[in-house]
């Protein structure tokens, strides 16, 4: 990877004077992953809050073609283009090398896009689907997601008398990625933007399909203060809600593994939120806590023995 300083001094591929809100993750995680890209690319976004925002009619942030994508299909959108180009280079009609890529939220990659990124990846296009999970659809006002965790509230995980946020553990889609087969799949975090954007060059210098799932705190639907963004991205790798590792031809390794007390208590990052805020006013809520961190105790476990087998 090229030096901080070099890449400070690269041009931006998304612009500045976006809409998205302030402390946003989804900003920061594209311009460290485009910021790594070897070439020109084509850069495929589910709707969501990174299209809506960065794409005010008749204006664009992006600096490399962009194709707006429903919410269900940015996989199948970029595998198009993808084999469009395969053919026009064959005929010699480009011969410049170009690079794919696709950005969706986690309601557009976890759940309603999962068939059309499952059936892009079995097929083998080369590309890199980068997903910014903020844990929710947040564009259009804070639902639950199949990335949503445990006990968050959201406008349809509800807290009242009969509910206490989300009744089930979040969807462990990297696994589902790593599931299909592909060459490589990576989690990262904003906070640690070196490891980030190694894995970004790993992916795209990646033949064949590469997959990065990248929290992206998000102000708003986390109820956190924006400056607050990088802080909390760092807290949930500490605590092993999300654990930064890759993947690479089925072969795992845990990037980071903290030690002794720097694994923290996930309470301790739940209670910085306010869609938590309730687990700790519950009659039950010790109970509730111990339950939503065996949970994450018990997927750690797992990864570190996924790595151990592997060795």
């Amino acid at each position: 990877m090229a030096k901080p300083k070099e890449l400070a001094n690269k041009p931006e591929r998304l612009t500045g004077g976006h809409r998205l809100c302030a402390g946003c993750g989804a900003p920061i995680n594209v311009r460290q992953v485009m910021s790594v890209c070897p070439g020109p690319a084509v850069v495929s976004v589910s709707t969501g809050c990174l299209e809506v925002s960065t794409t005010i009619y008749p204006y664009t942030a992006w600096k490399d073609s962009m194709i707006h994508s429903a919410f269900e299909n940015a996989g199948a959108t970029i595998s198009g283009v993808e084999t469009a180009y395969n053919s026009l280079k064959k005929q010699g009609k480009i011969k410049d090398d170009m690079y794919f890529v696709a950005f969706g939220g986690d309601g557009g990659t976890y759940d309603i896009g999962l068939q059309s990124l499952s059936g892009a990846v079995e097929r083998g296009h080369n590309f890199v689907f980068v997903c910014y999970d903020n844990g929710a659809y947040m564009n259009t006002g804070f639902q639950r997601s199949g990335a949503t965790p445990r006990g968050a509230w959201t406008t349809t995980s509800p807290v009242g008398k009969e509910s206490a946020g989300k009744q089930q553990n979040r969807k462990d889609l990297t696994a589902i990625m790593v599931a299909h087969d592909i060459p490589y799949a990576a989690t990262a975090s904003p906070h640690n933007f070196k490891d980030l954007m190694t894995k970004a060059e790993k992916a795209f210098a990646t033949p064949g399909p590469a997959f990065l799932n990248v929290i992206s705190p998000c102000p708003r639907g986390w109820r956190t203060p924006g400056d607050q963004t990088i802080a909390l991205a760092k807290e949930a790798v500490q605590s092993c809600y999300w654990p930064l590792y890759e993947v690479e031809n089925g072969k795992y390794k845990i990037n980071y593994k903290p030690k002794g007390d720097k694994k923290t208590p996930v309470a301790d990052w739940l209670k910085k939120q306010g869609r938590f805020a309730h687990l700790f006013k519950l009659e039950n809520s010790e109970e509730v806590l111990a339950e939503i961190q065996d949970y994450i105790d018990r997927k750690w476990e797992e990864l570190l023995k996924k790595e151990e087998c592997l060795v």
